[in-house]
This record gives structure tokens, sequence and C-alpha cells, in this order.
């Protein structure tokens, strides 16, 4: 009998994205697994019900898609009473964030569901195709760029007109990871003059390339993983003199520097702000996990002594349709080579099977989540 493979509708407030589009769907129903979806479930990513023909059978409600359900697709985590829906010993898959969601974690295991954090993917070349964080950051760091030459006072360009000419605005980027330079990226095309900085100094050529200057701070923070490791508190202060300098000549400051799993580091003090020009603009990227500006409120746009300020949230989803597309493409290419003749045979000894998994069997298989319910 083939591996069923459910979808359902995300729940979370203001998450339009899905975790299947029709054409990942088609796809794996190529490989012979039995494919259902959630009436709905891609309404709010602009995927009708009857796009998902070819590929899936439609099911009137979540009860009775998780009542069939082998293995579920999610982009947020299951709430409790989702998890209360699965069967015991499904096999679950989300962008799950067991750090900020132990009761899940508890629940997981006492329905030994065995369960994969897609963020958890391993930073390797042969799982770049599966890289969720990546994928969904590219969205961002496009979208947080629009949203700061929307907010700044002035035009990104330089402009020529019978006025005079118009100078181009000096954006400051922190942080050049996937979103980063996506951010750079876009925030060229529209014109705008951009310095990018970045604790890794392997982040130099990147930067460069797209046409953005390295801010040089004199101080290294490579670490594992592609990851930066956490800053000495003298090398925050050195960090802190030279970027202070560089943010009160911007009229833009994207910032983008995230741990996964901990709180996002402070970079813009609240000094920093106060020196900046009136009518410039931070857009705070890691507002999720509290901010790079110490002034940042996660979800809010406000003015602080003429400098806006915001702190937007669950940016991919406000671009639905190519991070649905992205992300589903992220879960074929992490399922799909352990799918054979229409069942699902998960190899334990994969690295990239073993480091993304979060719950096995009613046991915690992520090390630092054991470690927090442990406390």
């Amino acid at each position: 009998m083939p591996v069923r493979m459910a979808v359902p509708k995300e729940l979370v407030s203001g998450e339009r994205r899905v975790a299947l589009d029709p054409m990942m769907a088609e796809r794996f129903a190529k490989l012979g697994v039995d494919m259902l979806i959630e009436k709905g479930a891609g309404a709010s990513a602009f995927f009708a019900d009857d796009a998902y023909a070819k590929g899936c059978r439609l099911v009137e409600d979540a009860r009775s898609l998780y009542a069939e359900a082998d293995v579920v697709f999610k982009v947020q985590p299951p709430t409790l009473d989702e998890v209360e829906l699965l069967r015991d010993g499904t096999v679950l898959l989300g962008i799950l964030q067991p750090h900020r969601n132990l009761d899940l974690v508890r629940r997981l295991l006492d329905k030994k569901i065995t369960s994969f954090a897609m963020e958890l993917i391993p930073r390797i070349s042969r799982a770049q195709s599966m890289d969720v964080l990546s994928s969904q950051a590219a969205v961002a760091g496009y979208k947080v760029a629009l949203l700061a030459a929307n907010l700044t006072s002035g035009f990104f360009p330089m402009l020529t007109t019978a006025a005079g000419t118009i100078r181009p605005s000096k954006v400051v980027i922190v942080g050049a990871g996937v979103a980063g330079l996506q951010a750079i990226a876009t925030c060229r095309r529209l014109g705008a003059m951009v310095e990018a900085y970045d604790v890794r100094p392997a982040a130099r050529q990147e930067i460069e390339s797209l046409g953005a200057k390295m801010i040089d701070t004199g101080v290294s923070a490579a670490g594992e993983g592609g990851y930066a490791r956490e800053l000495t508190a003298e090398e925050k202060q050195q960090q802190a003199n030279v970027l202070a300098r560089h943010i009160a000549a911007a009229n833009a400051v994207i910032t983008t520097a995230a741990i996964p799993g901990r709180a996002a580091p402070k970079i813009v003090t609240t000094a920093m702000v106060e020196g900046m020009k009136r009518g410039a603009v931070i857009v705070d990227l890691a507002a999720e996990s509290g901010g790079n500006c110490e002034l940042t409120r996660p979800g809010e746009t406000y003015e602080h002594n003429g400098v806006i300020i915001a702190g937007p949230l669950n940016i991919p989803s406000s671009f639905p349709v190519p991070a649905s597309e992205m992300y589903a493409k992220n879960l074929f290419n992490f399922l799909s080579p352990m799918i054979k003749d229409g069942a699902l045979n998960l190899d334990w000894n994969d690295e990239v099977i073993a480091k993304s998994a979060l719950t096995r069997e009613g046991q915690v298989i992520h090390e630092p989540t054991r470690a927090l319910l442990a406390q």
C-alpha cells in the first residue's frame, strides 16, 4: 500500500504559505505515493483546489485528513490540538522551532511522532536544495529591501530632474547570509549605494560581487556550519564603534543577523539610532527572534527620534506563491530519494536525515532540544 502524505491548512494567523504547491504534488504522485490535501489549503497562496487535481486527493476537513495520513507536511508548527489528531507514529515535517515550542515537543514524544524540523537541515553542499532556511531567507531578503525603500523618506536611485540632481540613498545592510545578500542585490537594483557588514570575513567576496562595499570592523566571528559565533564584549564594542559611523550616514539600515535557536544579537544600539538622520529607516529582519536593534518592537512600525523602526514578522508569507513553491521543492528534495515504489524508507545513516530529526519513537534526537527539556 503506498504511503499517504497529507497537507493540511495552516492555522497560524497571517500565514499564507502552504507546504505543497500543485507542481510538487504531481511530482510526488509520480513516485507512487498517495497525496492528500485539505480543501482550501492552498487558497491563501492563490492555489485553487482544482490546481491540485492531477496530484492530490482532496479531503473535506483536517480531522479526516489526519486520520488517513502516514506523513504530514506543515509550514508552521502544528498546534497541540492538531497533534491530538495525528495518529501515533506519524511522520511530521515542518519548521517546528522546538526551542520555542517545548510543549509541542513533549506531545510529539507522547504520541511517538517521528518529526523533522526542516530548519535543522545541515548546511552541507549535498543538502543545499533542501535548505528551507535559505529558500525562505531569499524571499525575505527581497521583500525587506522593498520595505526599506517604501518606508524611507527619499528615493533609492539617483534622479536627474529639471529641478536638479537628487543623490542616491545610502543603505547599510547588517548580515550577509542569504537574506542579506538578496537585500544587497535588490537595493542595488533599486539604485541605492550599498554598504554591508558581516562578522565572517568570507562574506567579503560575495558582498563585493553584488556591487556593495564591505564595512571592515576588524572583527571576525566565523563559526561552524556557516553560522557566526557569539562575539566577546571587546569585539562587540569594536564592532559597534565602526558600525555607528556608517549607520549615522545611512538613509536606510537593514539588519538580518540571526543565530538559529537563539535570540538575535543586539547590534544596533539606542545610541546608534539616535545618531541617525531624521527620516532614516531601520528594517529589522531579525524581529522574529527579538531583533538586531535594541529599539525594535516585533510586529510594529513606529518612529523614534525621527527614525522609523520596523520589525516585520513572517516576511516570506507576504510572498506566498514563490515562498510556497520553494518550500515544497525543499520537501520534495528531502524526501524523494527515500521513496521507492510508493513506500517511504528513512535512512537513519544519512547525515541529512539524522541531523534534521527532532523526535523519533518517543526519543528526542536533537541534542539542544533535549537539553532544554531537561532544565
